[in-house]
């Protein structure tokens, strides 16, 4: 099992769109993954999908520079709902 690749989990919801993550394990391989995900992360059949993705295959950003990645996203305020009038017919959306 020390030999074992770390394995993150994202589980959806029946109620929900989107696959979350709930965790990690080690596994030899995707399928024991997804197994051990469902006796781990589903016993009370909470999830309709389970995704397992080889920790070694995500990449992140570095917290430490977040101001010059994200800066250029605050300067565009069309991406913004506030930046639209919307007309009174329209209503609540």
């Amino acid at each position: 099992m020390k030999d074992w690749p770390l394995w993150e989990v994202f589980i959806r919801s029946r109620n929900g769109l989107d696959h979350k993550h709930v965790g990690s394990l080690h596994a030899a391989d995707w399928e024991m993954a997804i197994e051990n995900a469902r006796d781990v992360y589903t016993r009370r059949n909470e999830g309709v999908s389970i995704w397992v993705v080889e920790s070694k295959y995500i990449h992140a950003s570095d917290p430490e520079e977040q101001d010059s990645m994200f800066e250029s996203a605050r300067d565009k305020v069309y991406r913004h709902p506030t930046f639209y009038d919307i007309p009174d017919e329209v209503g609540h959306m």
